[in-house]
């Protein structure tokens, strides 16, 4: 992911399109429950504009983005929700404003990035690419949460390759925030895009596998249904353990969500 343009023009697109679905429901609608427990679709958005904020101080200064990362660590239980708190509390309309300025903000920021360059994070520093595929992620999946409160399904789109790759990518990471070894060998992971291409990562020959369509995938990893409800499927004990934790965002591990037939 050394080209960084063209994962950056599918942030865009991702954020455009999620823009158009809270811009067109009716300020009256952002106060409706999403999936996230206490988390309305203001919340939703508020923490995407906090969350690009932050990733625009890491690209733009440094020194400003470690003081936030300082009080996120001082409050490592609340940081996410007080800034989601926060934003929540303004008008519709403000906010919905915040968030497109912002938006456009990191977009040129990560445009004007000088190639090779790094920027801190919350985890391991990041490239622009490796960045804007971050936000583009947790767009889909706060936008999944505020699809599923507005009653609204989304068209799988080959935008979901980046968060594929992020998810794939993330492995080992949720073994170890679960306090487990990872595997030592890679797995063959196939997935299936939208449009029928396979997206492949992995030695074609590993033992250990996993398949399935993208949006199934997409929705594990970012852990916005639960395994059983979905059509990923494991081949290995280790690549079956990594369904049950596998997660493509920072941080601890999430609670998840409940098999729609019940409690897991």
């Amino acid at each position: 992911m050394s080209e960084p343009t063209p994962v950056i023009d599918d942030l865009r697109e991702e954020s455009t399109e999620l823009d158009r679905l809270v811009a067109e429901s009716g300020t009256e609608r952002w106060t409706l429950a999403t999936p996230a427990p206490r988390w309305t679709v203001a919340h939703q958005i508020a923490h995407l504009h906090w969350t690009d904020r932050a990733a625009l101080l890491a690209v733009t200064d440094e020194d400003g983005f470690r003081a936030e990362a300082e009080k996120a660590l001082g409050a490592p239980d609340t940081f996410v929700d007080d800034g989601a708190e926060d934003g929540a509390r303004l008008p519709p309309a403000d906010l919905l404003s915040r968030w497109r300025e912002g938006r456009a903000a990191l977009d040129r920021a990560l445009r004007a990035a000088p190639p090779g360059t790094r920027f801190p994070w919350f985890g391991p520093p990041m490239s622009a690419a490796s960045m804007a595929t971050g936000r583009l992620m947790e767009t889909w999946a706060h936008g999944q949460d505020i699809a599923d409160a507005l009653g609204v399904v989304r068209a799988p789109t080959a935008r979901l390759a980046h968060v594929v790759r992020i998810g794939v990518r993330a492995r080992n990471f949720a073994y170890l925030v679960h306090g487990l070894t990872p595997p030592a060998e890679e797995f063959r992971v196939e997935i299936t895009g939208p449009d029928g291409e396979l997206w492949a990562h992995g030695p074609e020959d590993a033992p250990q596998r996993v398949t399935g369509p993208a949006l199934d995938f997409c929705l594990l990893v970012t852990q916005r249904a639960h395994r059983a409800d979905l059509a990923v499927t494991a081949t290995g004990p280790d690549a079956d353990r990594w369904l049950d934790i596998a997660q493509a965002f920072a941080g601890p591990p999430g609670p998840g969500r409940t098999p729609k037939g019940g409690t897991a």
